[in-house]
């Protein structure tokens, strides 16, 4: 048989470390705290991002640009000079002076219409964002949430939507414009552009909705409010989150490739897309005139892109 004794000495050490492992289950639960969820484990992961800091300053650094302009330049971006006619080559003495980026054919300082520019791109992808955003949310809330024939109607009519070319179906409604300014560009673009949130809205919907928790709220008598905004909504709207960041560069490159085309934003709108137009004749000889509005809109889509893609590593649990 095994010698089971034991010495005193061992005794007391057992007896010591279990009563240290029993105290510390006792107070592991109060050390760890509240458990984290979601947002906060997201929110610790963007800040270990190198892809989520440098495009969340340089979307800062945009939205100072687009709402205080005069803090980058005090040159008025429509007063042209004709003694610097077109085709006055960067300077690169001062960084923030008129000369900075040379002039376009005009004689206006190129610099300062690509800081004045922000402020109308911007603009409308961050309204078609918002628009599509709670139209095609409320419509795909509704679909998952209901099914049957209202998630077959609802589904139909954003099948015909989807079937609808963007920028064919932009054109048509902005030509019958003449003077398109920054709400009308975002009200025909978010007309057409809901489906895709849509669709993602509703397949998160339906996932959430077999949720235990769902389940228990409408035993306990909670109402069909309450329980798609209170119970479903936050659980739900992290996919829509991801997608509409993502999209908001696509809705930025969106306007500029309208305006360019002569169907987006008009004058005297300043716009990054209306200014890349008019350097097209230009651009072998003085290619600097096309170069720098062309350069901050691909920084500005570039950040947004980024964003979203750190915003969905953050988020999706099966990339954890």
């Amino acid at each position: 048989m095994p010698d089971v004794t034991k010495t005193p000495g061992t005794a007391a050490s057992g007896t010591a470390e279990d009563g240290a492992a029993v105290a510390a289950l006792v107070t592991a639960p109060a050390a760890a705290g509240k458990p984290r969820s979601l947002w906060s484990d997201a929110w610790r992961d963007l800040r270990r991002n190198p892809f989520f800091v440098i495009s969340a300053l340089l979307i800062v650094m945009l939205l100072v640009m687009a709402v205080w302009p005069s803090l980058f330049t005090s040159t008025n971006p429509r007063n042209g000079d004709l003694t610097h006619h077109f085709l006055t080559k960067p300077e690169y003495g001062d960084v923030f002076s008129a000369d900075w980026f040379g002039y376009d054919k005009q004689g206006r300082s190129i610099y300062a219409r690509v800081v004045y520019g922000a402020r109308a791109s911007i603009s409308v992808g961050v309204l078609v964002t918002i628009a599509v955003t709670l139209l095609g949310g409320l419509v795909g809330m509704i679909a998952g949430y209901y099914g049957g024939w209202v998630d077959s109607l609802l589904s139909r009519v954003t099948d015909i939507f989807f079937g609808i070319p963007f920028f064919l179906g932009s054109m048509v409604i902005l030509v019958s414009f003449s003077d398109r300014k920054v709400w009308v560009v975002a009200a025909a673009m978010a007309f057409l552009g809901w489906t895709q949130i849509a669709r993602v809205m509703r397949g998160s919907v339906i996932t959430t909705k077999q949720s235990d928790y769902v389940t228990a709220a409408r035993a306990l008598g909670a109402g069909t409010g309450r329980i798609m905004f209170r119970h479903i909504l936050p659980n739900a709207i992290a996919p829509v989150i991801v997608v509409a960041t993502i999209a908001l560069g696509g809705y930025i490159a969106a306007e500029a490739t309208l305006s360019y085309l002569g169907l987006g934003l008009s004058e005297p709108t300043i716009s990054w897309g209306i200014d890349i137009s008019d350097a097209k004749d230009s651009i072998r000889d003085n290619p600097h005139v096309m170069f720098f509005p062309a350069g901050m809109l691909c920084v500005t889509v570039l950040a947004f892109i980024m964003l979203g893609d750190a915003v969905r590593d953050a988020l999706d649990p099966k990339l954890r």
